[in-house]
């Protein structure tokens, strides 16, 4: 059932219980929700933080991130002690996502945590209570504006039978669209045996699993060079594609709906040297028809690499993202796009649809993300296995009724 009061942490590191909050989940199921969206794009990669987020390393061993708040409409994410980067109110306050997104023609966001925060390389307790916490604070969020906004929630990967539990409360009880992950789990890669019940588990919910690389676990040279943002991002997507693409994972389980950030990285351009990569290790070329299982946003900041993500991917499996609201977000909201049918316009391609013309991306800015979102959150007394072949293996990771 879902716990409509919050939910209450405590720690074998205590020092201090972790202070208490209410939880407000949606009212009405997601599928209702979508069912009554109004008119606009729906942008599918928007970013929130709670200003006001437990001290979880004030209760648990590892390195966590903290909240400081400065002002009503100030605050600062602490990470080992010093400042990792100052927020305004869009990042928590909806009546302020809502201005800009009527601005800005955005019927409806998906809105994850901040990425650093999902600190999959830390121990499992301190990563499941933060998770746990960021969720609440997402139903929150999301129970402001309940038909524009909608949360892709948290999980501790690095413990996946805890990590499925929390994925069933996000889209069973919270009635979120699924959940956002990071490109690697300390050491491991997503595609890691390990990780498949949580997958299996995604692939039963329909949930969208939204997977976005974290700054923190990239290469120091990258930084060390200034191109961490430019390319270490992009590429670090590209590598836990990669390996999800040369595994079955993905030809077990046909109903995963993954989706990737920043139009795929680096993966796009890569995909022809990676197919012919297997193919002369001997095992073929099955990663070019796998690519077009996967999805992608359209933060690409380029027609160019929005066309070529298009062609690898399916036209149909592009979505509108934006990063809103930090400083790299793409503004307005599918600018973009819109460059693309002035292209389409200027070309004359309008209404032709031939396969790789800018036209057959038409259904970017919101047709698409309905598509992507049309399996996520069965209601609870519903909720069962969507494929046989998809039940989780073992018997540790399946959630409790």
């Amino acid at each position: 059932m879902t716990n409509v009061l919050g939910k209450y942490h405590s720690s074998p590191k205590t020092k201090g219980a972790l202070r208490f909050m209410p939880v407000v989940p949606a009212s009405t199921s997601l599928a209702s929700r979508l069912a009554a969206l109004g008119p606009g794009r729906i942008d599918v990669h928007t970013h929130a933080f709670d200003p006001d987020l437990p001290d979880i390393g004030a209760s648990y061993e590892g390195t966590f991130p903290a909240a400081r708040r400065l002002s009503a409409d100030r605050a600062q994410i602490i990470l080992g002690g010093r400042m990792y980067r100052e927020l305004d109110a869009r990042s928590w306050s909806a009546p302020a996502r809502l201005r800009d997104m009527d601005a800005e023609g955005v019927a409806a966001q998906l809105v994850s945590a901040t990425p650093v925060t999902l600190c999959h390389g830390e121990p499992a307790a301190g990563a499941a209570a933060l998770a746990a916490a960021q969720n609440d604070f997402l139903a929150r969020l999301t129970a402001a504006a309940p038909d524009r906004l909608f949360a892709l929630g948290c999980v501790p990967l690095q413990d996946p039978g805890a990590a499925v539990k929390e994925l069933y409360r996000c889209v069973r009880d919270l009635q979120f669209a699924g959940v956002e992950i990071g490109t690697r789990v300390g050491e491991l890669e997503l595609a890691d045996p390990n990780f498949v019940p949580f997958f299996r588990a995604a692939a039963d919910l329909g949930a969208v699993v939204f997977v976005h690389p974290v700054d923190q676990t990239l290469d120091p040279r990258l930084a060390r060079l200034g191109v961490g943002f430019g390319l270490g991002m992009p590429a670090e997507t590209a590598i836990a594609a990669a390996g999800l693409l040369a595994c079955d994972l993905l030809d077990e389980l046909p109903g995963l709906r993954l989706c990737l950030a920043h139009g795929g990285g680096t993966l796009p351009s890569a995909l022809p040297r990676l197919a012919q990569g297997m193919r002369l290790a001997g095992k073929g070329d099955r990663v070019t028809a796998r690519a077009r299982q996967l999805w992608c946003d359209s933060l690409t900041y380029d027609v160019a690499g929005l066309l070529l993500a298009a062609e690898r991917f399916g036209a149909g499996h592009v979505v509108l993202g934006t990063d809103y609201p930090f400083d790299a977000r793409e503004q307005p909201a599918g600018a973009v796009l819109t460059a693309l049918e002035e292209v389409t316009t200027a070309a004359g391609l309008r209404g032709t649809a031939a396969p790789g013309s800018p036209e057959v991306l038409t259904g970017a800015a919101r047709e698409n993300a309905l598509a992507l979102l049309a399996e996520a959150g069965p209601p609870h007394e519903e909720a069962r296995p969507r494929h046989e072949e998809a039940r989780p293996r073992h018997e540790e990771a399946r959630p409790e009724d």
